[in-house]
């Protein structure tokens, strides 16, 4: 049971990742640059505040879930989930800080900063969608 919970929030972090990737980041940057800059900073906020949890939660699960069957196929959904926060902190926080210390958003450089961080985020997605994998190969290994 703790396995398909992790197999649920792995799956529902990649939902909210590719959501951002697909549909809303493309939609932002059809936006002037100050209108997208300052589009980009509350939904990074409520964003990050959504995912971050659940990339957690879901790591905690698939860690969980190896201690209880010694499947290491588990350990790696987790270790997958777990590397959102080291490379969401060292990777694309540069880019966040830049992005939120622009002041006004009407400039070639603050477009490019936005272009690189949808670009940076889509790595996220690929991490969710690797756990979501792994966990669903685990979970069909336990039936």
């Amino acid at each position: 049971m703790v396995g398909l919970l992790a197999l649920v929030t792995a799956s529902i972090f990649f939902g909210a990742a590719i959501y951002v990737n697909v549909a809303e980041h493309p939609a932002r940057l059809g936006l002037d640059d100050g209108a997208a800059l300052a589009q980009w900073g509350p939904a990074y906020k409520r964003g990050f505040a959504m995912q971050a949890p659940i990339a957690i939660l879901s790591a905690l699960l698939g860690a969980a879930a190896w201690w209880t069957t010694s499947d290491l196929l588990w350990a790696l959904g987790a270790v997958i989930m777990l590397t959102n926060w080291p490379y969401t902190l060292l990777i694309i926080m540069p880019t966040n800080r830049q992005l939120e210390a622009t002041l006004s958003g009407g400039d070639r450089e603050t477009r490019e900063r936005l272009m690189r961080w949808g670009q940076l985020h889509a790595v996220r997605s690929a991490l969710g969608a690797a756990a979501t994998v792994v966990y669903l190969i685990s979970a069909q290994r336990g039936l």
